[in-house]
């Protein structure tokens, strides 16, 4: 297959924006000054981007916006989750725009970015030109619940491994004792609980993909991900309250396009489905072949398809 991505670039403008609360954000141009605007929403909660993520957007059409969220990667303090939550990191989202004196734009989000997108665009409707996403997750319970259990079946040595390793009391689940043990101030317990993780995060992502070349995160940037990302799931990513499927009225006629790989377990097709089913404007593009990662050849071929037919629908 033609790599779908296009050539590496580097970019144009990047800094730091203060946010409050002891907190600034990384973040990042690169193509077309001049282009259509569109925020990158990279995925976890917890991760952060890469250079990779900026080759989906075609940089003669595309005015790419990559940043890393509250506690993730660049942004500072690594891995702080006072003052983060996704409301917080919607606020983030929107002094970035007004920041760059931008009227509207896209958003492109995959997994957890998915989630913060439509967050945002349910928040900030009149500010999006619209959304492009990917292996849908809307934050619920059953989603987080079909991750942290359902998932053992397909990847049942990770699972024991993590099991084993998180050592939970008979009162907690392995969200619980991978939070506490994150917590216990023993680094090396701290570590252990978070490579265990990791591990599991990685097997499962790996589902319905080919081999992939397996890389090592150092400790520290792997403790940060995995306490942002324990402690978006302890507080049921903080939607509890606001069930994003619940607000979809809000967003009825504002263009989407759906990827989700056929063969993705850690997002299953039916969150993409339900939501699709909900949005009048939304067009969901069911990828065969393709679990959850982004750069599947067969995913990546259609984001950046789909992105294609949004510079078009968006031309003047």
């Amino acid at each position: 297959m033609t790599e779908p991505l296009f050539p590496p670039i580097e970019p144009y403008l990047k800094g730091m924006l203060d946010v409050g609360a002891g907190h600034s954000i990384y973040w990042e141009q690169s193509g077309n000054p001049s282009g259509i605007p569109v925020l990158f929403c990279h995925g976890g909660p917890g991760s952060s981007c890469s250079p990779g993520h900026r080759r989906f957007f075609d940089p003669e059409r595309y005015r790419a916006i990559l940043f890393d969220q509250r506690g993730c990667g660049r942004s500072v303090p690594l891995g702080e989750t006072r003052d983060n939550t996704t409301w917080d990191l919607v606020s983030d989202m929107e002094a970035l725009r007004l920041h760059f004196g931008i009227d509207r734009w896209l958003l492109f989000g995959g997994s957890w970015g998915s989630t913060l997108a439509l967050v945002y665009a349910q928040t900030h409707r009149h500010s999006v030109l619209g959304l492009v996403l990917r292996g849908v997750f809307l934050g619920t319970a059953d989603e987080v619940e079909w991750y942290l259990y359902g998932l053992r079946r397909f990847v049942p040595e990770a699972w024991n491994k993590l099991a084993v390793s998180l050592d939970a009391r008979d009162d907690e689940g392995l969200l619980e004792a991978c939070s506490r043990q994150l917590q216990a101030g023993k680094r090396q317990q701290a570590l252990n609980a978070a490579r265990a993780w990791s591990d599991y995060e990685s097997a499962a992502m790996a589902l319905g993909e080919s081999a992939q070349a397996s890389s090592v995160t150092p400790d520290e940037p792997l403790l940060a991900r995995v306490r942002v990302q324990t402690h978006y799931l302890m507080h049921h990513c903080f939607l509890d309250r606001e069930p994003i499927l619940a607000h979809m009225i809000r967003l009825l006629a504002a263009p989407a396009i759906i990827v989700q790989g056929r063969l993705d377990l850690v997002c299953p097709p039916a969150a993409a489905a339900s939501l699709a089913s909900r949005w009048l404007a939304a067009d969901l593009r069911m990828v065969e072949n393709a679990g959850h990662l982004a750069f599947n050849p067969n995913l990546a071929s259609a984001l950046v398809g789909a992105l294609a037919d949004f510079s078009r629908r968006l031309a003047v």
